[in-house]
């Protein structure tokens, strides 16, 4: 799996820093970033500003708005002394994530109001890669960061995004700062962390390409599983996701879940959407629980919760869920749910569950 962590963030601080450092005796408040409507020293506080906010945020496990506080310099730092600050600042945010268990999740506004460390790990590469790049393009300085180090920007915040020929030019098209063949311009954009829905004993957690393709090739996806976990059905629907994201047509809201215990953090299943709404409305879910997790209500209490979840939108009008005619347990399941069967063939029975609108 692509990591996103603390060694991750250190690195991309550390390519800001060596790429910068050639220009600190020049006046940084004269010199517009890039693209942006700051200059280079406003741009570089912004990282720092970020850097220190996502590590609070996180540590202070915030859960409604920004631990609020604002990063201020001393009167009279000059630029070298503001290259210390975004080395402090990252080292902050990398001991942070470091330090964090991966079931905490903290406030960030975008797109589902929380974030775990990966996420924000990811969130501060983000910042320092892209304004790194704002403010190497204002100064006239050569800046790239590692490919292996975008391609992971992209498959933990992007997962919207096609992935292209390369994956530095491709972040900096997502984010409107570049030009890709084949592609518009990009004019508004925003990346997006996981969503999690909360069941009543479970979390449902949003699988991100780069947990999807650990997971298709035979690990873990970073989550803790149950003896017996992931089970095979989990491990194709990662694949499905993996080949939606690779052709662009990933809409991560209707991904696949993991199926997280909340009394101990162990993942004992998955659950998620066949792909989003058809023009109709219509959308086809499915889900597995690993064996020693069966006969508990896991099952039927996160269908309910997904069910509950995709109805309350706008763009879902109905939801259909297909079970072998000989699975008798996943048959009472979508029962329990509130499924009504509609149809039954030689492949299977077909139950489904509707809007008020779409019944």
């Amino acid at each position: 799996m692509r990591e996103m962590g603390g060694d991750q963030v250190e690195e991309a601080v550390a390519g800001c820093v060596t790429a910068l450092r050639p220009a600190v005796a020049r006046d940084w408040t004269a010199v517009t970033a890039g693209r942006l409507d700051w200059n280079c020293h406003e741009t570089a506080v912004h990282v720092a500003d970020d850097l220190i906010a996502y590590a609070a945020n996180l540590a202070g496990r915030a859960q409604d708005a920004y631990v609020p506080f604002e990063l201020r310099l001393d009167d009279g730092t000059d630029n070298s002394g503001l290259l210390q600050v975004i080395e402090t600042t990252g080292a902050l945010l990398a001991a942070t994530v470091r330090t964090t268990s991966r079931h905490v999740r903290a406030f960030h506004p975008y797109p589902f109001r929380s974030a775990d460390r990966a996420g924000f790990a990811a969130m501060g590469i983000a910042e320092v890669l892209l304004h790194t790049h704002d403010m190497a393009l204002g100064l006239g300085l050569a800046y790239r960061p590692s490919e292996e180090l975008a391609e992971s920007v992209l498959a933990w915040l992007f997962p919207h995004v096609q992935p292209g020929p390369a994956a530095w030019p491709t972040l900096l098209w997502a984010t409107g700062r570049g030009e890709l063949p084949g592609r518009a311009p990009v004019t508004d954009w925003r990346w997006s962390n996981n969503l999690v829905i909360p069941a009543e004993r479970l979390d449902l957690v949003g699988i991100r390409p780069a947990e999807a393709l650990d997971l298709r090739l035979g690990g873990d996806g970073g989550f803790e599983w149950i003896d017996g976990g992931p089970y095979k059905g989990t491990r194709d629907a990662a694949g499905f996701l993996l080949k939606a994201y690779e052709g662009g047509v990933h809409r991560p809201e209707f991904g696949v879940f993991t199926l997280v215990r909340r009394a101990d953090g162990r993942a004992v299943g998955g659950i998620g959407f066949h792909s989003a709404p058809d023009e109709e409305g219509r959308v086809e879910i499915g889900y597995d629980l690993a064996e020693a997790a069966r006969g508990n209500g896991y099952a039927t209490e996160a269908l309910r919760a997904l069910a509950d979840w995709a109805l309350a939108r706008d763009d879902v009008r109905s939801l259909f869920a297909t079970v072998e005619p000989a699975n008798t347990p996943s048959q009472a399941v979508v029962a329990r749910a509130g499924f009504t069967k509609v149809s039954e063939d030689e492949t299977g029975l077909a139950f489904a569950l509707w809007t008020e609108q779409g019944a």
